[in-house]
């Protein structure tokens, strides 16, 4: 999926997800671990995404991946789902969707907003 970003758009997340840290910090602390999950087995951050929000990954559905890794990761991703506070992250995600799912995991892992300015094709 390419998405294009605005440097407002992403100052604007990445405040969004300052806030989120603080108030919620159980929850960002899942979200990210989740994401450094999803990036040491070389999974597509779109696909993780999906996942979160109750939609279909389609082809970004990771092929040729052990079952049991499989497995592993969808045990770790319902430990965020069952955070009581996950409506917050759900909200975030569909407010700054045209950003993308790849975009916000980036910003969560510290990555500055000017460095995604643009298009992308981060999946």
């Amino acid at each position: 999926m390419i998405t294009l970003s605005s440097l407002d758009e992403l100052t604007e997340a990445k405040e969004v997800l300052k806030t989120l840290k603080a108030e919620y910090p159980v929850l960002f602390e899942k979200l990210q671990d989740m994401i450094n999950l999803t990036r040491a087995f070389q999974f597509k951050y779109y696909y993780m995404g999906c996942l979160i929000m109750g939609e279909d990954p389609g082809e970004h559905t990771p092929k040729f991946v052990y079952g049991s890794v499989l497995r592993l990761y969808k045990r770790e991703l319902q430990k965020l789902l069952a955070d009581a506070d996950i409506e917050v992250l759900n909200q975030l995600f569909t407010d700054f969707k045209n950003i993308g799912y790849s975009k916000i995991s980036l910003l969560v892992l510290g990555h500055a907003p000017e460095s995604l300015v643009g298009s992308s094709s981060i999946q």
